[in-house]
Formats: C-alpha cells, sequence, structure tokens
C-alpha cells in the first residue's frame, strides 16, 4: 500500500505557502482542479487544502474557495466531475436562463420605446435615429444566464459541519476578486470591511461574465467578472504575506501550427479562422489574457523579490483543452486527466530549476511518484477522506460510493504488491 503522502501542516514548513488560479469558465476550473491533483500527488511536504492564503479570480475563486474550506483536488475531483455523483456540479447549472433580468428590462420597453419615438421625430434625419437607437438598447439584458443557482449550490456546499461560507470562519485566508462595474476598480472580498459578504456570492460577482451573467449586486454596488483587470491578482496573495505562492493560469493561446505538426486532430485545426467567430473570439480572448498574465509575472518578481511564484499553465499546442466541450462528462473527465498529465509533464521537465526553490519550503518533488510514468488521474484520487457535499445529501447512495472508491483502491494496491 502506498505510503502517506504530503501530511497536513509539515512540522518542516518554512514560510507562508498561498495558491493564486485564474479564471477560464467551468473548463478553467476542471483544468485547475486537475493541475492541483497532479501537484498534490507529486510534492511531499504541501497540502494545498491547508495552505495559508489563497486568491481566486472568477472560476478559479470556485476551486478557491474549495481549497480553502479543507476540500481537497481529490475530493473536488469526485464532488464536481465525476458522473454519476448526487453532488456533481452539473453543466446546467449555468445555463439557467436569467429570467428575473428578462422581466425587469421588459417593464423598462414602454417607456423607452415612447422616448426613443420622441427622439426621432425630434431629428429625424440627423441624431435622432442613433440616440433613439442607443435609448432602445438599455432594454437588452445585461446578462443571458442567472446566477442564483450557484450561489444556492455553493451555500449548501458550504453548509457542512468543518466549513463555513463566512470569509472571517474560515483558518486561511481567502481573497476573491470582482470588478467594480461603475468604476471598473478591482474589489477584493474578504479584505477588513468587505470580509462580511458571503462567500458564495463574492464567487457569484467574481464570475459574472459581462454577456453571459448579468451584475451581482452586492450593498447597492454592480459586480462583475474579476478578470477584467488582471489575470491572476496574485500581488493580493503576496501582500497577504505568501513567501512562496504557486499560481495556475488555465488560458493560453492556442497554437495550431505547432499541433499541426504533432499531427493532433490535423482535420480541425488548419487555422482556426475557418472555426469561425466562436473560435476566432476564443482565441482572442486567451491571448489577451496570457499577454497581460506575462506582464504581471515579470512586476511580480520586481516588486516582490523574496517570494517565490511558481506558475503552471497548459501546453499550448494542446488541442483536447481548446476544443473541449463542458457538455459532455467524458470531455470534462478527460480534460481533468490531461490537466493532470500535462502538470506532471511540466514537473519533470522543470524538476532541476524547482527543486531547490520548493526545497527552500519545505517542500520535496516525490520523484519516484513523479518517476512512474504509468500512473493516472485515477491513481492520484486516494485522499481517504468522506465526501460531505451537503445537509441534505448523506444517504446510503452516497456511502456505497464511498465504500467502492476505496475499495477501488485497495485493489489497485493489492494488484501492484503482488506484481512485485
Amino acid at each position: 500500500m502506498a505510503r502517506p503522502h504530503s501530511p497536513r501542516r509539515p512540522s518542516h514548513r518554512r514560510g507562508r505557502l498561498g495558491l493564486a488560479l485564474a479564471g477560464g469558465g467551468p473548463l478553467g476550473g476542471i483544468y485547475e482542479i486537475g493541475t492541483l491533483v497532479a501537484l498534490q500527488d507529486s510534492l511531499a511536504g504541501i497540502d494545498f487544502a491547508d495552505l495559508d492564503v489563497y486568491v481566486g479570480v472568477s472560476s478559479g475563486g470556485f476551486v478557491a474557495a474549495a481549497l480553502a474550506n479543507g476540500i481537497s483536488p481529490s475530493q473536488m475531483v469526485r464532488l464536481f466531475i465525476d458522473d454519476g455523483d448526487d453532488a456533481a456540479l452539473k453543466p446546467e447549472l449555468f445555463l439557467r436562463p436569467a429570467l428575473r433580468e428578462f422581466a425587469a428590462r421588459t417593464r423598462t420597453l414602454p417607456g423607452l420605446a415612447m422616448r426613443a419615438l420622441r427622439q426621432y421625430a425630434a431629428s429625424p434625419w440627423k441624431r435622432g435615429a442613433w440616440r433613439s437607437f442607443a435609448t432602445l438598447s438599455r432594454a437588452l439584458p445585461t446578462g443571458v444566464f442567472d446566477h442564483r443557482a450557484l450561489d444556492h449550490f455553493l451555500r449548501e456546499l458550504f453548509a457542512v459541519p468543518g466549513r463555513s461560507n463566512d470569509f472571517r470562519a474560515l483558518r486561511a485566508k481567502l481573497f476573491l476578486v470582482a470588478t467594480h462595474l461603475d468604476s471598473g476598480a478591482p474589489v477584493t472580498f474578504g479584505m477588513p470591511g468587505l470580509d462580511h459578504v458571503p462567500i458564495s456570492r463574492a464567487i457569484e460577482a467574481s464570475s459574472a461574465l459581462p454577456g453571459l451573467f448579468p451584475p451581482v449586486t452586492i450593498d447597492g454596488t454592480h459586480y462583475v467578472d474579476g478578470a477584467l483587470n488582471k489575470t491572476l491578482h496574485a500581488s493580493v496573495a503576496l501582500d497577504a504575506g505568501a513567501d512562496l505562492l504557486v499560481a495556475v493560469n488555465p488560458l493560453v493561446p492556442f497554437d495550431a501550427a505547432r499541433a499541426a505538426r504533432r499531427d493532433v486532430h490535423r482535420e480541425r485545426i488548419r487555422t482556426l479562422g475557418e472555426g469561425g467567430l466562436p473560435l476566432v473570439l476564443a482565441q482572442t480572448f486567451r491571448a489577451v489574457i496570457h499577454s497581460r498574465m506575462k506582464a504581471g509575472m515579470d512586476k511580480y518578481r520586481r516588486d516582490y523579490p523574496r517570494a517565490d511564484v511558481v506558475l503552471f499553465e497548459p501546453a499550448r499546442e494542446d488541442a483536447d483543452i481548446f476544443f473541449a466541450s463542458i457538455f459532455s462528462y467524458a470531455q470534462r473527465k478527460r480534460l481533468c486527466a490531461v490537466a493532470y498529465d500535462t502538470t506532471r509533464e511540466d514537473l519533470r521537465r522543470r524538476a532541476a530549476e524547482l527543486a531547490p526553490l520548493f526545497a527552500r519550503h519545505g517542500i520535496r518533488i516525490d520523484a519516484a511518484r513523479l518517476g512512474d510514468r504509468s500512473r493516472t488521474l485515477v491513481d492520484a484520487l486516494d485522499d481517504p477522506r468522506p465526501l460531505r457535499s451537503g445537509p441534505r445529501r448523506r444517504n446510503v447512495a452516497r456511502a456505497t460510493r464511498e465504500l467502492a472508491h476505496v475499495l477501488d483502491i485497495l485493489e489497485r494496491h493489492l494488484a501492484r504488491a503482488a506484481a512485485t
């Protein structure tokens, strides 16, 4: 049987450990979970569910809040990604129509229509047409999908004994970054003065991507996605005293030419322009996000010379990540597995550079485990702690699944022992 790995609160830890997670929508969150499983599995002396400070933006805030509540990366795979689990985070949770927003905008239409007619009549051949059009545009919904279902899911998830939906009740520091809509300035929930906001509500605000989700109103102020200002907001964790900051950014520009040279999905990636507007917009968004993040990383190294920042990202030629769909559980699992494999390969490639850096903070790369190229994501899901998704979800079916999971782990270990 495998030896114990990554003990909680190792006595030889030196300094404060932090984690910064960028956004990237549901797919970005899935990639981050797979990356964290790989890091937890390959590093001794660190427990990602027991760090000192967490910073999350958009979907990264969802993952950061779960970790700050003691939910391990392995548990997150079983809670949010595995098919058949009654606590799984279903894609349709993000796709519920924003009926309340639609109704509110519809109620404004008669008054706006009358105003637009007056503006047009006052100057039909000059500015009237444009002014009336601008007036009518105020009736357009500010978002298509409703975030309230996510808030409900998170409130239930954090209602389990030992977890909390209150920033102030957490052992670790948790910061979730959103954007103040009226000023465009970043706002960090979890800071003094903003730590009274429920964590679930702060996640909702941080991930309210304009156009998809309406702005989230908190204390009379409107907030939208925190990624509009910065990609990582790693400085928040560094200002909070993190000596080692692990950062994960799931969005990188796709390199179709490099992917084609690897003969991966050649038929669909000759040129992204052939994919139409969705692929063009996706690539544009990724390029902007990544360029901003690279500039930020350089600034962190200059402004925080005594802190170590280690960044993990996908490979730019990975077509599976760029073309993955959140609507297929098979693809969600595969994306998580790709993130696991990619991160392990990255660790192997950078081992000589990272080993002394991690050692300064009491962390060791497990060379034997990392060198086992047959090891998969399934092998790494060996967290023995029980899953507790919410007060209404404790039932016999869940206990049966937990037992089956433990038995699967035991069976793999026995098979390996017999082979040796």
